[in-house]
């Protein structure tokens, strides 16, 4: 199989988003979500972990994590998410708010909310930071629309030979607009060195 099932080829343009901007978009989230009163988050893993904890917080309710995905190692490897962690009895009678990343087919949501179903949840809606146009119309939802190339804040950067850089799955992305990352597209936050750690040899 493809070694990337994502169409990165069919975005345009990039939107990176900084850490003040997933603030404001969960702000947003949890102020259009607040009339509807959900009593569980159900935080899709891991994208989907960073604005359903703060979503969680700022409302001030409970947060499970549940986790479905194509990749392994953080390397895409199926075609279809693979369950590893499904939803809790918790969900039993409750509103329900399932909490992801983005929305690009909606076929993740779909599978959430069915197994939240499953579980006899009371009612079940959708909430993603972002959907790409094709995908609109699944979440009931969406902090932004755009077929932008988004680079989040949590992931854009990992650690490699001792040194911070681009995610290379992002490099590949922007390779198909024609472009080339720089400095200007990493986190700028200087490295906070630990007020403690092992020592050297223990």
């Amino acid at each position: 199989m493809a070694n990337n099932p994502y169409d990165y080829e069919n975005r345009q343009g990039i939107r990176p988003i900084s850490w003040t901007d997933f603030h404001g978009l969960c702000k947003g989230l949890a102020q259009a979500i607040s009339p509807w009163q959900p009593e569980i988050i159900l935080a899709v893993g891991r994208g989907g972990y960073y604005p359903g904890t703060l979503i969680a917080h700022i409302l001030r309710i409970e947060v499970f994590p549940v986790r479905l995905s194509r990749r392994v190692q953080d390397v895409v490897t199926h075609q279809q998410p693979q369950w590893s962690i499904r939803p809790p009895e918790d969900v039993r009678g409750k509103r329900v708010l399932v909490v992801d990343e983005i929305s690009s087919t909606g076929e993740t949501l779909g599978m959430v909310k069915a197994e939240a179903g499953k579980q006899d949840a009371g009612e079940v809606r959708t909430a993603v930071l972002y959907a790409h146009v094709k995908g609109a119309q699944i979440p009931d939802y969406i902090g932004l629309i755009s077929d932008d190339l988004i680079l989040n804040p949590w992931d854009r950067e990992v650690f490699v030979d001792g040194q911070f850089r681009m995610h290379p799955e992002y490099i590949g992305a922007l390779q198909e607009q024609g472009l080339e990352p720089d400095a200007s597209m990493l986190i700028r936050a200087a490295v906070v060195q630990p007020a403690k750690k092992p020592s050297a040899g223990s």
